[in-house]
């Protein structure tokens, strides 16, 4: 029987997995000289970051990190999503598979995960348990179970190792990246880092996420558009989640909808970006595509993980008002400061850079004011954006790092986006955000 590839121990201690850092290193370097040469050879006089960054490079750091899994495959994920269409389309391809491409547990790692965590006869709480997962992503995988009572379980299952190896990972992708010239020397990239060890411990915690569920729960309580899945609290420790099994299926499907249902369902889902952001105060900060899936038998859709949720400072929900407000005004110079005030924008690149920040407001402040509904399909105005931002970018004195809450906050707006025109939705953007433009005194 020929072995599934997808199926793979899990490297879970220290040295192993910086073993894998090691060998993924070692991989990379072996490709730029194989591109360097390739380029001298035709005559070129190769740069350091083009011999980096090749598709064959990206390969190899995506198939790696999707077999560390964890932190690594985490931040992973979060760079192929955040970068978005900042990416030349070759790499954006590569990196998109960290998205839905995970290997798995072998059952016997997974039957000795459980054991440790549910007691050596653990079998005898299920009538049934499937032991093929029927999802795999960074952190964890979940299985498909029937208690003894014939209640129908979702069990998410975490990674050997994971909660144990986010500091190495995250300071090992770290220089990954500093490795790879996309981070300026000079950047304090400290905090963030910090932001991010804090976040993927408080991800871990399935015990946590089983609280943030169960508060997502109650705050939609109302919004019978979207589906929360139950808690079972007395199955569920700080490493394996249970709860409800919802039948459902990826929201990409529909792209083959009518635009009525499609508008539909991503306003559904704007309105809730705007009231985790403005009314509780608390965000599920992950925009991966699979953290939302759709009822085929009602057409409501299905809201997973919770790990990411964390609170939304009063600070970060002003800033985003006052940046809306001064959008749809079509006030360029409000537009800047707001940006500078919350965050967004540092000084300095202001400073150094006016016409092209000014350019890239423009384009935005025309496509938001633009009478109708906006299309998130088209996006001819993108390259403009990437244009404008790479030439800023290209400036190392110009780097800024906003505020960490802001990030994980602009990361699930900006998700939602790239969501949108994967769905090619129309939505009148003015209207859906009025509600929570409040008093602009």
């Amino acid at each position: 029987m020929t072995k599934d590839p997808r199926i793979q121990q899990v490297p879970r201690g220290r040295l192993a997995r910086f073993g894998q850092f090691g060998r993924l290193a070692g991989s990379v370097a072996g490709g730029m000289l194989a591109e360097g040469a390739r380029r001298l050879a035709e005559g070129e006089r190769p740069r350091l970051r083009e011999m980096l960054l090749t598709p064959a490079n990206v390969g190899r750091v995506a198939d790696r990190l999707s077999h560390l899994r964890g932190a690594a495959m985490k931040l992973g994920q979060m760079i192929s999503m955040d970068a978005g269409d900042l990416l030349p389309p070759e790499l954006a391809r590569i990196m998109a598979r960290l998205r839905d491409d995970a290997h798995h547990m072998p059952p016997s790692q997974l039957n000795a995960l459980l054991a440790q965590e549910w007691g050596p006869d653990w079998r005898g709480r299920f009538a049934s348990f499937e032991m093929q997962p029927i999802a795999a992503a960074s952190i964890g995988q979940v299985h498909r179970a029937v208690t003894r009572d014939g209640r129908e379980l979702a069990i998410k299952v975490q990674y050997p190792g994971v909660r144990e190896s986010i500091d190495a990972d995250v300071d090992n992708v770290a220089t990954l990246l500093r490795m790879s010239g996309a981070v300026p020397k000079g950047l304090d990239l400290g905090p963030l880092l910090a932001a991010a060890k804090s976040q993927l411990a408080e991800e871990a915690d399935y015990e946590r996420e089983g609280t943030q569920m169960a508060l997502f729960g109650r705050l939609l309580a109302d919004t019978p558009e979207v589906i929360v899945p139950g808690l079972d609290p007395a199955l569920t420790t700080s490493r394996v989640l249970a709860m409800t099994f919802v039948d459902s299926r990826p929201i990409e499907t529909l792209e083959t909808a009518g635009q009525a249902v499609r508008d539909a369902a991503m306003q559904t889902l704007m309105r809730l970006v705007l009231r985790e952001l403005f009314e509780f105060g608390v965000m599920q900060t992950d925009p991966n595509f699979a953290n939302y899936r759709l009822q085929p038998r009602t057409g409501r859709l299905v809201l997973l993980d919770f790990g990411a949720a964390r609170p939304v400072a009063a600070g970060t929900a002003h800033g985003y008002r006052q940046l809306i407000r001064a959008s749809l005004a079509g006030d360029r110079e409000a537009v800047r400061q707001a940006a500078v005030d919350a965050g967004f924008l540092g000084a300095t690149a202001v400073d150094r850079h006016p016409a092209r920040i000014d350019a890239m407001i423009d384009v935005i402040l025309g496509e938001l004011n633009r009478p109708g509904l906006f299309d998130f399909g088209d996006r001819r105005f993108v390259g403009v954006l990437r244009d404008e931002g790479m030439e800023i970018a290209a400036d190392p004195a110009a780097w800024h790092a906003p505020p960490a809450d802001m990030l994980f906050v602009q990361r699930k707006i900006s998700g939602t986006a790239l969501l949108a025109a994967r769905l090619r939705v129309r939505v009148d953007v003015r209207t859906l955000v009025q509600p929570w433009l409040g008093d602009p005194g």
